[in-house]
């Protein structure tokens, strides 16, 4: 397939559906849109096209399935398994120009957009009305709604207001053969028929292509406090995380830095001022949020009592807004730190939260094993740890062959936790060969049916999901 030449007559039926200002063959636009966050791959389309609705998509689509042409949804290219990948070439359909906050209704709470909406200025846009979407992101500054409801995206602040799925009440989505629906309704409660909407939901772009999304929204809080609990032991801080909950304390943000996450981000970033001490091992990130400061006193004081049970350095309390945005823009950027210091790979493991300390245990072993460093931090409140393996000085002999083994290890070890493959980057490209850990049989199966209602021809995201 990677010499896939799509039909003349194809390419003049596209040109005709967006307009020949907005079809691409040239190599390098190609290239631009053949890449995500994904490791180094690069697969570019054989045609870009950038539809201006859903009903040019639909038209797309059905030329596609006329010709068989592979087609793939391009949205913002922050994704990290692949998902965006033309890894067969044909039809990439970038889809930029479905960017507007359709309508905001201030009444029901409610919030419809196009995909191609920057997530934080989603956010920041109702913030301004007073109101809170709480989907947030490492890669907010860049990344698109649409993208985080076909990936089901969380975030730091998932802890205590869930994922993208947990906001997503109905959606327009163009079907994989050139149909236009809504898949549910702009309701709170909805027990009628499958559940379409999160179906679609984490679907990767495999089902179908969604063209806008109907969010509930939260009121705003008033307040937060914000502390950097440092720990002599990682596996403690790991500990700390399941006593906090079983304490009766539910944070708005509980993250996870190992050491070195913080020292490369530390020189990554200018202008961060955090003293680490040299035997400080991993720190937490803790924020609790409400609207009565008294309260969130309390809450510290008691979030205080408990990791003090463990071996910790002084507490740092952000006092002030530049404090708490150093600390959360250096927790935001662990993911470009690691990127910028070496060849690497990051997993996404979730398990139940207590288990996190034999998670992160197991993955040190693993390493050790096979030879290679991670770099642990994430989303610890949800038991969600992104492992970065770095390949540093391994040979490209071992980082080709002995890696793999190890992440399979990662992922039997997670699996056996009562955890899976991913928490929120999607399996996509990477990962679809290891869906046998999660999955048996019989799971895939019905999975791979699902697929085939959607997309009886295979043309929508051909190669993602399901193991070769």
């Amino acid at each position: 397939m990677l010499d896939y030449q799509i039909p003349s007559e194809a390419i003049i039926q596209l040109a005709n559906i967006v307009g020949n200002s907005n079809l691409f063959t040239d190599l390098e636009t190609r290239k631009r849109y053949g890449h995500d966050e994904t490791e180094e791959y690069v697969f570019p389309p054989s045609v870009v096209v950038k539809p201006a609705n859903a009903e040019e998509i639909a038209a797309v689509l059905k030329v596609a399935n006329t010709f068989k042409i592979p087609t793939t949804p391009i949205g913002a290219q922050t994704g990290l398994s692949g998902g965006a990948l033309c890894i067969y070439q044909g039809i990439g359909i970038a889809l930029e120009r479905l960017n507007k906050i359709v309508e905001l209704d201030e009444k029901n709470l409610q919030v419809t957009v196009e995909p191609a909406v920057i997530t934080q200025v989603l956010r920041e846009t109702v913030a301004q009305k007073g109101f809170f979407y709480p989907v947030d992101p490492s890669s907010q500054g860049s990344c698109w709604i649409g993208g985080n409801v076909a990936e089901n995206s969380g975030g730091a602040r998932a802890v205590k207001y869930g994922v993208t799925k947990d906001y997503v009440l109905n959606l327009e989505v163009v079907l994989p053969t050139g149909e236009i629906i809504w898949t549910g309704a702009n309701t709170l409660k909805n027990a009628t028929g499958y559940n379409l909407t999160q179906l679609l939901v984490g679907s990767e772009g495999t089902l179908g292509i969604i063209t806008k999304i109907v969010l509930k929204l939260l009121p705003k809080n008033a307040f937060n406090v914000l502390m950097l609990v440092p720990f002599y032991h990682a596996n403690q801080a790991c500990q700390a995380v399941s006593a906090l909950f079983r304490a009766g304390i539910v944070p708005s943000a509980l993250e996870f830095m190992e050491r070195d996450a913080i020292d490369w981000t530390l020189q990554f970033v200018s202008g961060l001022n955090v003293q680490v001490k040299d035997a400080v091992q991993a720190h937490l990130l803790i924020e609790v949020d409400g609207n009565y400061p008294e309260i969130l006193m309390q809450e510290a004081e008691k979030i205080l009592t408990v990791v003090e049970q463990f071996e910790v350095d002084e507490v740092l309390f952000a006092d002030t807004e530049v404090q708490k945005n150093a600390l959360w823009k250096m927790r935001r950027s662990v993911a470009e730190a690691v990127k910028a210091n070496s060849v690497y790979k990051e997993e996404d493991t979730v398990v139940p939260r207590y288990e996190l300390p034999q998670l992160l245990e197991g993955i040190k072993r693993i390493g050790s094993k096979y030879g290679f460093k991670s770099i642990c931090y994430g989303h610890a409140g949800d038991g969600n740890l992104h492992v970065n393996i770095i390949k540093s000085e391994m040979s490209d002999e071992n980082w080709k062959t002995e890696v793999p083994k190890g992440i399979r290890e990662i992922f039997e070890l997670t699996v056996a936790l009562k955890g899976t493959l991913s928490g929120e980057h999607g399996i996509g490209y990477v990962q679809k060969n290891f869906m046998d850990i999660a999955f048996d049989p019989i799971q895939l199966g019905l999975m791979r049916q699902i697929k085939a209602v959607f997309d009886p021809n295979n043309i929508l995201n051909p190669g993602k999901i399901f193991p070769d």
